[in-house]
């Protein structure tokens, strides 16, 4: 079980190789104004666009226009997402007449799509009409998809120019992302989710009769184009409570594995998109492969542990040859679940095919500090790279330190102010993660949520807030995060997550772009080589290592040194 697990992890490890440069280059062409070929398509409405909202697509925006578009387009989205949820019980395709949404949950899921993290504290076939799911979430599933991806090409702008102040137009970024980019992968993604057996229908359900003679009404919609920019925009939020473990979003191995590609696609192809942007490929490869050592680790680490199972299991007379299959699904296996959960953790992404919370303690380990080490192994669509970009100004920094020279990078000098945007945004996460999950702990509101005390319900809670702060939206699924302490803590542990990272980083590639490029001389660090590969990847975990093991080791570390032993809390 094990080596056929390894051996699948390779497998999907090599197809998301195959994709990254051919996506990475046809994004540069994209988000450079050259010529592709859905342009004859696609610019005619482009234009149309552009029209009726009033923008100039010629007029640039310095980081500070940047960020305010950002800002307010993302409101707007909150406002807009809110008002649809609390007035659905009067609007049309609502066929099981749901209710108005109550104001916490509403708002909690409202900041949850709008901020891609796709947090889901509702069972979505029983809570949300057909055309909320559509007109509100599956809209900002693209939406701030697009906005990530905006994000990310503004930075690699930031860091290729020369003496600008501007670093693009976030309007014609979100515009050309959804058009060019997340539209078309996701029709045809969702055109092969439906010829598998993923459900795609405006009746509301279908009464069947089982095989013992019973009748069952079985919930439908319109899942595949949901579930498509679902994992091509590393939302993860699912059409039904049990998200992609579902047979009607997931119903084949084949299917899981291209979730599972497309999760990945997008940020892997940024890699390639940001080498060949600034002029230089082997960067981009070079930040590639120290993403792709930290995914690999992680991967082989939580297949190991759950393929092996759980001794507690074997001593109670359970077949180990299975694995820990404790939560997930007989048609994927052990293997295929420890790789998705790895996956969907290690980008931005939420979506499972297992109840993480049924993972050994290791197992779980791996995709609680997957979020915790910033969503930047592979992370999600634009928020990997442009998180990366953090960490890659705190290595150059390191690195200069250690020459005893100003670090420079690709040129340009990283000085004091850079450094302390990055910083400020590596602080942004460790706050809300540890404060909130302080006061889930400490707080009656808090604990009357968890279903398991000692180290597994401190992990519950820490995972929720990591998640929800880290903008992914998985869970420990022990935890009802359905009250009103939860939905509003969580809701501004994503918002402030999101956007007091995202303003900060642009600060930085507006400052990046202003610099003059310098010569590179002898004692210029190079960032183009395995050398960088292992300082990068290694900055990445001693900066996780360093702010969260304190708190691992009370949680998932004591569960695996209790179940090694054959106890339990």
């Amino acid at each position: 079980m094990t080596a056929l697990a390894f051996l699948k992890i390779a497998v999907y490890f090599l197809l998301v190789l195959v994709v990254t440069k051919p996506l990475g280059l046809y994004m540069r062409r994209v988000f450079s104004g050259e010529r592709t070929f859905l342009d004859p398509v696609l610019l005619p409405v482009e234009r149309a666009l552009y029209r009726l909202g009033g923008v100039d697509p010629k007029k640039e925006q310095d980081w500070r226009a940047y960020a305010s578009s950002m800002l307010v387009f993302s409101v707007l989205g909150i406002l807009g997402v809110t008002a649809i949820e609390r007035l659905q019980h009067l609007l049309p395709l609502n066929p099981d007449r749901l209710p108005a949404v109550p104001p916490a949950l509403a708002w909690n899921t409202a900041v949850s799509f709008v901020t891609n993290t796709n947090w889901q504290a509702y069972a979505g076939e029983a809570t949300m009409s057909h055309l909320t799911q559509m007109a509100a979430l599956a809209v900002q599933n693209f939406l701030s998809a697009a906005t990530g991806i905006a994000i990310a090409v503004a930075v690699i702008r930031g860091i290729a120019r020369t003496e600008s102040r501007t670093i693009g137009s976030f309007w014609v970024d979100l515009t050309r992302a959804t058009l060019w980019v997340l539209l078309p992968l996701s029709l045809l993604a969702a055109v092969v989710l439906t010829s598998q057996g993923v459900v795609q229908s405006f009746s509301p359900s279908a009464k069947v009769t089982t095989l013992d003679g019973a009748t069952q009404t079985v919930p439908l919609g319109p899942v595949a184009s949901q579930e498509a920019i679902k994992e091509l925009g590393t939302n993860g939020g699912g059409f039904f409570n049990a998200n992609s473990s579902h047979p009607y979003e997931n119903p084949t191995p084949a299917t899981d594995l291209l979730e599972m590609l497309l999760i990945f696609a997008i940020p892997a192809g940024l890699t390639y998109t940001l080498g060949s942007m600034t002029g230089k490929t082997r960067h981009g490869w070079a930040v590639f492969w120290a993403m792709g050592l930290l995914f690999l680790v992680g991967a082989g680490a939580a297949a190991w542990a759950e393929t092996h199972g759980n001794p507690i299991h074997h001593a109670a007379g359970v077949d180990p040859s299975a694995g820990n299959m404790e939560g997930k699904e007989v048609r994927f296996g052990a293997g295929d679940t420890a790789l998705f959960a790895t996956v969907t953790t290690a980008a931005s992404c939420g979506a499972v095919n297992g109840m993480h919370d049924s993972f050994t303690p290791l197992g779980g380990l791996v995709p609680l500090v997957n979020i915790q080490l910033g969503e930047v192994v592979f992370g999600g669509v634009g928020a990997g790279l442009y998180g990366a970009f953090v960490f890659i100004v705190l290595s150059v920094f390191i690195a200069g330190l250690m020459v005893g020279r100003t670090p420079e990078y690709l040129g340009k000098k990283i000085e004091g102010g850079e450094v302390k945007l990055a910083m400020l945004s590596v602080l942004v996460l460790t706050f809300c993660i540890l404060v909130g999950t302080a006061a889930a702990v400490t707080t009656k509101a808090g604990l009357s949520s968890l279903s398991n005390a000692g180290p597994h319900g401190l992990s519950q809670a820490l995972y929720a807030f990591t998640s929800a702060a880290g903008n992914n939206g998985s869970a420990l699924a022990g935890l009802n995060a359905n009250t009103d302490f939860y939905n509003v803590l969580l809701a501004c542990a994503m918002f402030f997550g999101r956007f007091l990272m995202i303003v900060p980083i642009l600060a930085m590639a507006g400052a990046l772009a202003a610099k003059k490029k310098l010569a590179d001389s002898a004692g210029t660090f190079p960032v183009d080589g395995p050398i960088f590969t292992l300082l990068l990847a290694g900055v990445i975990v001693v900066v996780g290592a360093l702010t969260y093991f304190p708190v691992l080791s009370l949680g998932p570390v004591v569960e695996q040194l209790l179940m090694a032993a054959g106890r339990t809390f």
